[in-house]
């Protein structure tokens, strides 16, 4: 699968660092159709499987709604409605909300999540985004999320 942005183009874009940098590649940005797509290696080694759950790992709803998030983010810094992006140096992503939250199915080590995230409505510099996380196809979760561009 080849990368629209690799893991060192998402870390010049997100301020995100490790434990917490939960998109590993964007494989498609679509400006036309306002969407993105990107994916997430889930492995045994990560941090959250030390404590959820132990003998039956689970990966933590919360964090495939980050995960989302940052892949939604990526998005806005990229281009919104008037056709200028914003600058990653000078500007952040601060995600404002979450609607309709589904986790449909366990996501589990050797999973790979893929998202698919499409904006619904920019209004000034807030934003309201669609948001899909599958395994194999197969829907694992979705919400709305809200986010907003700010100053740093």
């Amino acid at each position: 699968m080849n990368a629209v942005l690799d893991i060192s183009a998402i870390l010049e874009a997100m301020p995100h660092r490790y434990p917490f940098l939960l998109v590993d590649r964007i494989t498609e940005i679509n400006h036309d159709e306002k969407r993105i797509v990107g994916y997430k290696n889930v492995t045994f080694n990560e941090q959250f499987f030390q404590g959820h759950f132990p003998g039956k790992p689970i990966m933590p709803g919360v964090l495939i709604i980050e995960a989302m998030a940052q892949t939604g983010g990526l998005l806005l810094m990229g281009k919104t409605d008037d056709g200028k992006g914003f600058d990653p140096a000078n500007k952040l992503v601060f995600f404002m909300g979450i609607n309709n939250a589904k986790f449909r199915k366990p996501v589990v080590p050797g999973d790979q999540l893929v998202f698919e995230v499409k904006m619904l409505r920019q209004r000034m510099n807030t934003f309201q985004m669609e948001a899909k996380a599958l395994v194999m196809g197969e829907l694992v979760a979705e919400a709305e999320l809200m986010a907003a561009i700010v100053d740093k």
